[in-house]
Order: structure tokens, then sequence, then C-alpha cells
């Protein structure tokens, strides 16, 4: 098992999820629910986004060969998606961006199941996930213990992003506006490196 792989697949996930900066948007949300149904919207849509990101795992690198598109387009495409978003962060448009996103759905669709739409799709498995875990599946192509590793660090972001909508209230008090926003430009500078690393293993891999 590549520790450096567990290592770049979970932060780049993390990153593009971004599950301290969903508490704000999750108590918005659901502020009309009780605890219970609170709990239970949390439950459901964590275990949608599961599924759609395995499900891209899995299946995503077969997509790409049916269109056929290659790996290499697919990370410099991919790449450079993320480093869109890396630039919403650092400039403070990507919460705005998704809260907007999340209000439109409700007030125009009247959709009673937020679990599944807005918050696993796409505030969790968004275009941005669900391009990083394909591109990590295909880093890890034709290594079982590395796919198994991915699908671990996959659990593990999801269990996070519960982890944070059960606790939104008080994550959004202790970070407050200030703390939001320094977060989410730390993690997107680090996003943009790795979103430029992406596209130049891409680019080499045209090359060769």
């Amino acid at each position: 098992m590549d520790f450096d792989f567990i290592k770049t697949a979970f932060t780049t996930l993390f990153v593009a999820v971004d599950p301290p900066g969903l508490a704000a948007i999750f108590l918005g949300l659901t502020t009309s629910m009780s605890v219970q149904e609170r709990n239970r919207t949390a439950r459901r849509s964590v275990m949608i986004a599961f599924i759609i990101l395995l499900a891209s795992a899995a299946g995503g690198q077969r997509l790409l060969a049916a269109l056929g598109i290659g790996i290499p387009a697919f990370r410099i495409a991919g790449g450079l998606l993320l480093f869109y978003i890396a630039v919403e962060m650092v400039f403070e448009k990507r919460e705005e961006r998704k809260s907007n996103s999340a209000e439109s759905a409700i007030a125009h669709d009247h959709r009673d199941d937020i679990a599944a739409f807005p918050l696993a799709i796409p505030l969790m498995a968004g275009p941005g996930a669900i391009t990083a875990t394909i591109l990590q599946a295909s880093t890890a192509a034709h290594q079982p213990m590395n796919l198994l590793a991915l699908v671990g660090v996959i659990a593990l972001i999801m269990g996070a992003c519960y982890a944070v909508f059960r606790m939104a209230s008080t994550i959004d008090r202790v970070l407050g506006e200030t703390g939001r926003v320094v977060l989410s430009r730390l993690l997107g500078v680090l996003l943009a490196a790795m979103a430029v690393q992406i596209v130049g293993d891409g680019v080499l891999s045209f090359s060769n």
C-alpha cells in the first residue's frame, strides 16, 4: 500500500469536498427541522454522496474510455477544474456560490428531500469531488490495495462530513466568519498547487 498515494488522495478529496465549509450551509438548509430530522438528513446525504463517489471511482475510467477520452486529457481538464475551484476558495467565492445554489434549488424546485439535492449533489459529490475521485482512481489503477485505500479515504471524508453536520452549530460558532475565510484560503492555495501538479502530470503523459 502506497502511503504517499493515501496522503495525496485524502488531501485532494478533503479540499475538494471541504467538510468544514459545509457547516453553515447545512445549518441554513435544515433550520426548520427538528434534531431528529436534521440527523436523519445528515445520514442520508452522506450515504448518497458516498455511493456517488464510489461509483465514480469504480466506473469513471470505463466511461471515459467509452467516450474516447484518455486519462492524460482528463488529468489536464480535471486539474484545470480543480484549479478554478481553488481560485474560488482563495477569493472567497466558493462558499457564496454553494449557498446560492442551495437556496436556488430549494426556492425553485421545492425539494422535500434535501439530503439528495442539494446536500449530496452538488455540495458534497459535486464536479470537483467527482473529478478528484476519478483522477485518484486512475492513479491507483491495477493496484488493488491502493484502490481499496481510496474507498477508505472516501469513507473517511464522508465520515468527516457527517461529523461536521452533527456538530454544525458548534463548528460555525467556533470558526466564525474570519475562521471560515482563513481556512478556505489556506485550503485553496493547497488545492491550487495540487491542481498544477495534476495538469503537469497530464502534459507529461501526453509527451510520453
